[in-house]
């Protein structure tokens, strides 16, 4: 395989904190191996609109305390069909671009792997999503910066709700995934988390309820993930005042709060540590796998494990949770 002289990075789909960080690792480790560097603006849509410029060291500094995406983030229709790919691929020759660096989660990296398979590009791929649901890595950018927000939250709301006496449900991201549900309750000291896993297996509202729940409490807080299965929390709340009338409910949504600011230290060394690894992964021939992290030793993740597969919860977590939470 003909040496890689040029590469490309791109942020896609959702931004997440720790995105900035990776670009710098990806820009510096590329120019230090005599990579040139290609930033590809609004991920897939820039890569046919040929948003495209040279970086140097210099287009990276100062960024890696930032939240959100320098190279900012868009959907593309059009990437989702094969036309699209064919002109994203012209875009690449055009540019000299050999290979491509996407940054993002489970949608972005399904289709790099899209455009590798139908045109024969070596690409690597970041997990970067605030979900955490990417199989084959025990981390993704950005998610522990969003579990600490979480926590921040839910640390202010409970004082309200203890001088109150309230129920409260808090709604969090995470799709089809419960781990920033699951994790951010445990981290709060909260009595239940509603997670998308659970949620055509049993009922986590009436199990809570029945297990005791708030008797011998002065407040009481409930993380619920916002899928589509676990009827987000307005849904639960409407369900608890209609069955449980006793409870005085109240709900807080904390929306894209949980996508901003300055990543945490730990997102801001996973990010560095994986754009290191995609560049020399390239180097190595690798393509068509995302970088993950396992034990804290870097893997490569075939993208056809990674967005094929469904990260599995920990059960022992769940269990955790529900000791706690007497």
């Amino acid at each position: 395989m003909a040496a890689i002289k040029c590469i490309g990075v791109l942020t896609s789909g959702g931004d997440a904190p720790g995105m900035n960080a990776a670009i710098r690792s990806v820009t510096r480790t590329a120019i230090y191996h005599g990579i040139r560097v290609k930033a590809i603006y609004r991920g897939f849509k820039g890569l046919i609109t040929q948003e495209i410029e040279d970086f140097e060291t210099q287009h990276v500094s100062n960024i890696i305390q930032r939240g959100g995406t320098i190279l900012k983030t868009a959907r593309c229709q059009e990437f989702r069909n094969a036309e699209g790919r064919a002109q994203a691929y012209q875009t690449m020759k055009a540019h000299g671009i050999d290979a491509l660096v996407v940054i993002g989660g489970d949608g972005s990296l399904s289709g790099a792997r899209e455009l590798a398979e139908e045109w024969d590009v070596p690409i690597v791929g970041l997990p970067a999503t605030i979900d955490n649901d990417l199989y084959g890595t025990d981390l993704t950018i950005g998610y522990d910066t969003a579990l600490n927000t979480i926590v921040t939250a839910v640390d202010k709301i409970r004082d309200t709700a203890s001088s109150h006496e309230r129920l409260f449900f808090v709604e969090v991201m995470g799709r089809e995934a419960g781990f920033l549900a699951l994790n951010g309750a445990i981290a709060t000291g909260s009595e239940a988390a509603i997670i998308p896993e659970y949620a055509f297996e049993k009922d986590q509202l009436a199990e809570t309820i029945e297990n005791g729940f708030r008797k011998t409490k002065n407040s009481s807080i409930v993380l619920v993930s916002e899928s589509e299965s676990t009827g987000g929390a307005m849904k639960v709340a409407e369900r608890v005042e209609k069955e449980y009338p006793q409870f005085d409910v109240r709900v807080v949504i904390l929306g894209h709060i949980q996508r901003g600011g300055s990543p945490s230290a730990q997102d801001r060394i996973i990010a560095s540590r994986m754009g290191v690894a995609a560049i020399e992964a390239l180097m190595e021939g690798q393509r068509n796998v995302m970088i993950g992290i396992v034990n804290d030793a870097l893997v490569y993740v075939p993208f056809s494990k990674a967005v094929k597969k469904n990260k599995p919860i920990d059960e022992d977590l769940v269990e955790d949770l529900r000791i706690l939470s007497i």
